[in-house]
């Protein structure tokens, strides 16, 4: 259950900023969906803003690919245990045409790195000179 209520678009549409972002959302996702997380953040309409305005930005095309940001995305929400955020990403990564190959793979080396971080970690192994960036 969430700690706060989910605004449904009667309740979006009474604020002008949580309209326009709601608004916004849609259009740039070409959809009429708005999901849990939004509605969530839209009873505090500058977290919403702010929080929207920065993932537009983030998630935006640059030097990475789209399905590239959306696979970083699941490795962090994966490490972090957030669920809601591992679901609504690699929906999003499937809609950018991650293949059933793709996600095999990813999760092979999102296992790997879990494993090796963790070991690396217990056995305190430090970081060779090479690795380091000289400055």
């Amino acid at each position: 259950m969430a700690t706060v209520r989910l605004l449904t678009d009667e309740e979006a549409a009474r604020d002008p900023r949580v309209a326009a972002v709601f608004a916004d959302i849609r259009a740039t996702r070409n959809t009429d969906f708005i999901n849990n997380f939004w509605r969530a953040l839209a009873t505090r309409p500058e977290m919403l803003e702010s929080t929207w305005a920065r993932l537009r930005q983030v998630m935006a095309p640059g030097a990475l690919d789209p399905l590239t940001k959306e696979l970083i995305y699941i490795a962090v929400s994966v490490t972090n245990g957030c669920s809601y955020c591992a679901h609504s990403h690699t929906a999003a990564a499937r809609a950018k045409g991650l293949t059933e190959a793709q996600e095999a793979e990813f999760l092979a080396v999102l296992g790997m790195a879990a494993q090796t971080n963790q070991l690396v970690t217990a056995l305190q192994v430090p970081v060779d000179p090479e690795f380091k960036v000289q400055t």
